[in-house]
């Protein structure tokens, strides 16, 4: 099925690590030509030069100006990954209302600028990949309400784009807690204790990785009849 992905023009917004990183990796692997869009151009660049990528770019991607411009000079996407954003974690009642407005402005709008700036340079037999995450279906009482809301407001999104975007396939991953970056960053001293907690709870006893997650991205964008669908990669964290 991969096939499908050969000499076909693959971006990643949020490629230069973690989840996004090894999407971008097995689409190279299957063919694609692949551009990786990170936040630092120092790093983008030299991810891409590490993985052999078609290209970099760099972006805010809750900046419109910057994302059209990383996009300007690309003739065709086939498939647009919008995997980029932070943990945006902070009670309503204590939390500054600017950042917690990140989890929407990294999300959402994120792909309302992305699909605006493609425009008709989305292939009509091509796809779109979102992401939300474990927190629409679980959130918890740690100043995660936003971020659960702006999660679950991406498998929305994904489903009234399909129709929106048609023939243009439009999907969500969402992964439950995967060993990346992302989560030592958030987590920092505390990223230990945390999931040796959480994998006592979780039938398979472990994390997910970032290679499980990027395949199930790849699976999106090679599968063309998967449309309007939201891909739960967790271990089953649904269940417990």
């Amino acid at each position: 099925m991969t096939s499908t992905l050969r000499n076909r023009t693959v971006v990643v917004f949020g490629g230069t690590s973690g989840i996004g990183l090894a999407a971008a990796r097995q689409a190279k692997d299957a063919g694609a030509q692949v551009i990786v869009v990170g936040f630092n151009a120092a790093g983008a660049e030299r991810v891409a030069a590490e993985n052999g990528f078609a290209g970099w770019r760099a972006a805010d991607v809750t900046r419109p100006e910057t994302v059209a411009a990383a996009l300007a000079d690309i003739p065709q996407v086939d498939h647009l990954v919008l995997l980029a954003g932070t943990f945006v974690a902070g009670k309503i009642l204590e939390a500054e209302v600017d950042y917690l407005k990140r989890a929407f402005d990294e999300r959402i709008w994120a792909a309302v600028h992305a699909l605006r700036a493609l425009g008709e340079r989305l292939a009509r037999d091509g796809s779109v990949t979102l992401i939300s995450g474990a927190l629409a279906d679980r959130p918890s009482a740690q100043g995660t309400a936003v971020l659960a809301a702006a999660s679950a407001a991406m498998e929305a999104l994904a489903r009234g784009l399909a129709l929106e975007l048609a023939p243009v396939r439009v999907n969500t991953l969402s992964p439950g807690t995967t060993d990346t970056p992302l989560l030592a960053r958030t987590l920092g001293a505390h990223r230990d204790a945390y999931v040796a907690a959480l994998t006592e709870k979780l039938p398979q006893r472990r994390l997910g990785t970032a290679e499980e997650a990027g395949a199930a991205v790849v699976f999106l964008m090679s599968n063309g009849f998967m449309n309007g669908e939201t891909l739960h990669v967790d271990g089953g964290a649904r269940l417990v």
